[in-house]
């Protein structure tokens, strides 16, 4: 037996019918000018991803905001702007950018980052770190002479301190050349390899060159280092790595190209 839908059933068809036309057609049209309803939906995502309330009127606020650009667009073609070649040509390289920004999500996709990879990169990042913390604190001069002329002041007592506002460096001059706590990786190899041989309170008795100059190194602290779980940076090397293969595929690209 055929079943007739009820009043109730009808009025609701014909509400979501009239919804899907209403979708389906214009966002509005100026002057005769339809203005597509993806070009709201796209304009309606993005203050949506910003944060925006999804309510009628941001709805409202986003079919204004694309009505006055619309007026604006056809008076600008009234003036023969868009004929323009400079015009033309920001136009050609601001829907180049939209298609660029398409390819490179839908790479990202299709290529994602593996558990694999993002694991075998932490390992590695966590082998580098080395098994401590370092705390020293520097000073950097111009020449070995200088450097060997600090190391005598603070054999005759001077205080690391006020030795330190002599540096070069200006990021720790002020701090008596405190440098915070790094790992041996944070710094050149000959300052790193100067530091960890280093016994806790003790400075280096000879000069330390680097492509910086000369280094009077001495060493506060040192405690063993703990690197963050794996779940804890999974974000950040996950961006890291998918940059870098982004970074890659570009280059590929490049490489293959006709360029003359």
């Amino acid at each position: 037996m055929i079943r007739f839908p009820s009043r109730l059933a009808l009025c609701l068809m014909a509400g979501l019918i009239g919804q899907a036309a209403h979708a389906a057609g214009p966002a509005a049209t100026v002057n005769g000018t339809a203005i597509p309803a993806a070009r709201a939906d796209v304009m309606f995502n993005e203050q949506r991803a910003q944060g925006a309330p999804d309510n009628p009127q941001l709805r409202d606020a986003v079919r204004e905001e694309l009505i006055r650009r619309e007026v604006l667009a056809q008076e600008a073609a009234k003036k023969g702007l868009d004929k323009k070649s400079d015009v033309q040509a920001q136009m050609d390289l601001a829907r180049q950018a939209v298609l660029l920004r398409a390819y490179i999500q839908d790479y990202v996709k299709t290529n994602p980052v593996t558990d694999a990879d993002l694991k075998k990169e932490y390992d590695s990042v966590k082998s580098k770190m080395g098994s401590k913390e370092y705390k020293p604190r520097h000073v950097l001069v111009e020449t070995e002479d200088e450097a060997k002329a600090i190391i005598a002041k603070l054999k005759a007592g001077e205080k690391f301190d006020a030795l330190a506002k002599q540096s070069k460096d200006p990021g720790s001059k002020d701090s008596g050349g405190d440098l915070g706590w790094s790992n041996p990786g944070m710094f050149v190899k000959p300052f790193s390899d100067a530091m960890v041989k280093l016994e806790k309170g003790k400075y280096s008795d000879t000069p330390v060159k680097s492509d910086f100059g000369y280094h009077v190194i001495q060493l506060d602290d040192v405690r063993d280092l703990k690197a963050p779980d794996f779940e804890e940076v999974k974000p950040q090397l996950e961006q890291r790595l998918q940059q870098q293969k982004i970074e890659k595929h570009i280059m590929d690209l490049r490489a293959k190209a006709k360029v003359q």
